[in-house]
């Protein structure tokens, strides 16, 4: 079933920050900091993997992210819905339930055997495609998965992500340079201001993680080893 009537934005982005540190999907540590796929280090990690273990949580979270998809881009604006590999691929199936759209996912890389595709599923020329996946931080990954899909004929303008880090400046020009428009549930802005109002992590911990969103290129290397 399509949503079609949902919170505003903004109570859309506090449900959902709420949803993942329920959840314990949300990780503070500025003492032992976190290593990014990057080799950087953070005092914050989000696994929006473990969202697949919980229905209703999950079933929410995809209700809100295909009402701001078709709030943002149109109702009709889409003939398929890819999942990036991995993460994206559950999220992609529960939106394109939703949507009432075939699903499609994409690799990472051609799997080296048989036709060597990169596209899984019926993809056509001149469909309408909309990217799903778990997060973004600063879009750069998410390229190579449009333009996978670009190569198919199809056309690929749109990203929707549960998370989005929202704090690096250059993501959304890296994507808007490739023609992509983000779409995004929550950002570690709204998961840090509800952590502050549940009181979910220490004081220290949270003004430690405060500072790092302000600047965290700043961050990274002060604390770099």
């Amino acid at each position: 079933m399509i949503p079609t009537s949902y919170p505003d934005p903004a109570e859309i982005a506090r449900l959902s920050a709420r949803m993942l540190l329920e959840i314990k999907a949300v990780h503070f540590n500025a003492q032992e900091p976190f290593i990014l796929a990057s080799g950087l280090p953070s005092p914050t990690y989000i696994d929006c993997r473990k969202l697949i273990s919980y229905p209703r949580i999950r079933s929410t979270l995809m209700d809100f992210l295909t009402v701001t998809v078709m709030r943002n881009a149109g109702f009709e604006a889409f003939d398929n819905i890819a999942g990036g590999e991995t993460a994206g691929i559950p999220f992609a199936a529960l939106v394109a339930e939703r949507m009432g759209l075939p699903m499609t996912y994409v690799r990472k890389k051609p799997k080296g055997y048989g036709r060597g595709a990169r596209i899984e599923g019926e993809m056509r020329e001149g469909e309408r495609v909309l990217l799903v996946e778990d997060l973004t931080t600063d879009g750069g990954s998410k390229l190579s998965f449009v333009d996978a899909i670009r190569e198919t004929g199809a056309t690929c303008g749109h990203t929707a992500v549960i998370f989005y880090y929202g704090i690096f400046p250059e993501t959304e020009k890296t994507l808007g340079d490739h023609g992509v428009q983000l779409h995004s549930l929550c950002t570690w802005w709204d998961v840090l201001g509800e952590a502050k109002n549940q009181g979910a992590f220490d004081a220290q911990t949270l003004t430690e993680v405060e500072r790092f969103l302000h600047d965290p290129r700043k961050w990274q290397s002060d604390n770099a080893k």
